[in-house]
């Protein structure tokens, strides 16, 4: 049985989701100590201790409490993505008072809580009117787009496999990742195709109930990790499988905070396990680094990074967008990741828009209004989105939850295609994915394969 709101009273299921949300609170705090446990040797993270926990506890608690709002705000685009940017900033909040850095940790707390509350205040709280009038796809129309994804889909992978396939194992990724060269357009073909158009349309046929062109999308994505070698296209099929799963059990905000408090939970458990010495390490450590650690803890970590580097070089000013950079002077000539890479040796990994719009470009002072300007562009998505099925809208989306965490704005919104996701919810037919088996889009797809 699926759990909606219709099954309990509305203030029951408030109750619900305050319930979960602060499970998920507690169980990435719990987390975070086991990452300083285990990753003290990769982040600059001090042992734990009685008075380091109180104090990272103190210091993450004010932010915890906006956690309310996930129970009280309806869902929508700015809902799913602004409870994953809060768990981001929560973290980081906690790891600061472990972190060994000497940059002014205050000023950043101060500067990350209010960027926190800056994003997050459009995106949770900004009521827009509907969908205006606007030009809409007919069911055909909409149907030839979709499998018009296929295809393209299907040559960028070939086109993609020309030049790189190989089938190397998760642990030996980064050692051959750095020797593909693949063009620029092609780079970008790829990022919109795995982080906007795939998903787009498996979402579609999932809600149009045509599972085997839903299985089909999650072959090309899948395909695409021997072409690419990251995670997210290796793990792109099993997390759109698990969010189809839990959205048919349960309403699209419970899903949201479970697709989270699960996977942790689960890592937070093995830890457990291990420590009982009734898990082996190697097995643990596998799912612990992939998930508690490089899917969460890494992320939020990330801004500990960039306020440190930061604190002693010259800000970006957005130079590393490439049309900024081609009007302005900038102090960098390679991507901020490169610096990262030189500075610290712990690979080339970029960041949120809270360390690269904040804290990279404009600095702590000014992080807050850089976080607002993002969260309102978020807040006109969730308007593109609305009255598309919430479902829907959910799957469509859900790499762009984990892009968001791991890349600049600037570059999920371009490179990995989230404009275009934004373009395409605007131009859905909603009317089509709400009556997915009605006569008239029965016509249509038989007229198709006629």
């Amino acid at each position: 049985m699926k759990i909606t709101e219709v099954s309990v009273s509305p203030s029951g299921f408030r109750y619900w989701l305050l319930i979960l949300v602060v499970c998920h609170v507690v169980t990435s705090c719990i987390s975070l100590i086991f990452v300083a446990e285990y990753y003290r040797r990769l982040l600059p993270l001090a042992e734990n201790s009685a008075s380091h926990v109180l104090d990272a506890a103190v210091t993450a608690a004010p932010f915890a409490l906006l956690s309310i709002f996930f129970a009280i705000r309806p869902f929508n685009f700015g809902y799913a993505i602004g409870f994953y940017l809060f768990t981001l900033i929560l973290d980081y909040l906690w790891l600061l008072e472990l972190s060994t850095f000497q940059y002014d940790h205050r000023t950043a707390a101060i500067s990350a809580f209010a960027s926190g509350i800056a994003f997050l205040a459009p995106t949770l709280l900004l009521n827009l009117p509907a969908r205006p009038p606007k030009f809409e796809l007919t069911g055909g129309q909409f149907l030839m787009l979709l499998f018009a994804i296929l295809v393209v889909s299907g040559v960028v992978l070939a086109i993609g496999a020309s030049y790189n396939r190989q089938f190397v194992s998760p642990l030996d990724i980064y050692q051959y990742r750095e020797q593909i060269a693949l063009p620029r357009p092609l780079s970008y073909a790829i990022g919109i195709v795995c982080g906007a158009l795939l998903p787009f349309a498996y979402a579609s046929f999932v809600q149009l109930k045509r599972y085997g062109y839903a299985a089909l999308c999650l072959l090309l994505l899948g395909l695409f990790y021997p072409v690419t070698l990251t995670k997210l296209a290796l793990l792109a099929p099993a997390w759109l499988l698990f969010l189809t799963l839990l959205s048919i059990y349960f309403e699209s905000r419970t899903a949201i905070i479970l697709s989270l408090l699960l996977p942790v939970l689960v890592g937070l458990l093995l830890a457990l396990l291990h420590k009982l010495a009734l898990v082996p390490e190697y097995p643990f450590l596998v799912y612990f680094g992939t998930v508690n650690f490089r899917m969460i803890a890494m992320p939020a970590s990330a801004l500990d990074f960039y306020n440190d580097f930061f604190s002693t070089h010259e800000l970006t000013r957005f130079c590393q967008i490439g049309l900024v950079k081609q009007l302005l002077s900038c102090p960098y000539e390679e991507q901020i990741s490169v610096y990262m890479q030189e500075s610290y040796h712990l690979g080339y990994f970029n960041a949120s828009l809270f360390a690269t719009e904040g804290i990279a470009s404009v600095g702590l002072l000014l992080a807050p209004l850089s976080a607002l300007a993002c969260g309102l562009i978020i807040s006109l998505a969730s308007r593109a989105s609305a009255g598309l099925p919430e479902r829907f809208v959910l799957l469509s989306s859900g790499l762009q939850l984990h892009i968001f965490l791991n890349v600049p704005f600037t570059v999920a919104l371009a490179t990995n295609g989230a404009a275009v996701l934004f373009f395409l919810w605007y131009v859905t037919p909603s009317v089509v994915l709400r009556n997915a088996r009605s006569t008239t889009l029965q016509g249509h797809i038989d007229a198709i394969f006629r």
